[in-house]
């Protein structure tokens, strides 16, 4: 299971955000509320596909997304799975305003259910990536047993990948004073968060094509690390979104 087939126009990359926009969305990061640094964070990716897909003036669909945002209910923001080149000309993502709680496992129920509708028609494409941004504990039932059995739905490629993005400043007992510099987050990493402790067992393992691609972007994250990424500054926000679009690509 290598997860090193290319997306290319006909066998794009399915990349699904679930954001979370409960309540404490709104509280401060540095400056600014939390919702503000993920969206910005998140445009950046997709302006990072849009560029992954651009030859020359062609805009060449190598990604299809998918994004949905969840509280106590879960919103489908685009109206269902769009080309990279339909969201390009959609220009600014719709607005987010913070509700209540916090379902994630109804979030990751409707995952599930748009995986199992879409893998029968692209066994040939590289395996797709659910990317999940949350910054407090699950209300409602438990996520974990969802997002495992997610994990384990598969294309030739490999197994669907999930990417966990925590927002919280004390999930590790030593802070991240450079980013740059960061190895990540593995099985054995100790965790003072219970639910930072859930979330890694719900991400999957950055697969080496994936990681090569981060290292080429100056980051040094080391082979066995989890697609999992402690949101406790702009930087590593941004960084666990990047790694959302570092598929493979031709």
């Amino acid at each position: 299971m290598s997860h090193e087939v290319q997306a290319t126009q006909k066998t794009p990359a399915l990349i699904i955000y679930v954001i979370d926009i409960s309540g404490s969305m709104c509280l401060p990061m540095g400056d600014r509320r939390r919702i503000d640094v993920v969206m910005d964070s998140l445009s950046s990716a997709i302006r990072q596909m849009i560029f992954r897909s651009t030859k020359g003036s062609r805009l060449s669909p190598r990604y299809r997304v998918a994004l949905f945002a969840y509280s106590d209910e879960v919103y489908d923001l685009l109206d269902g799975i769009k080309g990279i080149d339909e969201v390009a000309r959609l220009g600014l993502l719709p607005d987010l305003s913070p509700l209540r709680l916090t379902d994630t496992a109804k979030a990751f129920s409707q995952v599930e259910k748009l995986l199992q509708e879409e893998l029968p028609y692209i066994q040939d494409c590289p395996a797709p990536l659910v990317c999940h941004m949350t910054d407090g504990a699950a209300t409602g039932d438990d996520p974990e047993p969802i997002a495992r059995k997610i994990m384990q739905m598969s294309v030739a490629d490999g197994n669907v990948l999930v990417e966990n993005i925590f927002i919280s400043d004390d999930i590790l007992r030593v802070p991240i004073v450079d980013p740059k510099r960061w190895s990540g987050i593995f099985p054995d990493t100790t965790l003072t968060d219970e639910h930072a402790i859930k979330l890694r067992n719900m991400s999957s393992p950055i697969p080496e094509s994936y990681r090569i691609m981060m290292r080429e972007s100056s980051y040094q994250i080391e082979p066995g690390a989890l697609m999992m990424f402690p949101g406790s500054s702009p930087e590593l926000v941004s960084l666990g979104f990047q790694m959302s679009a570092a598929t493979p690509i031709r």
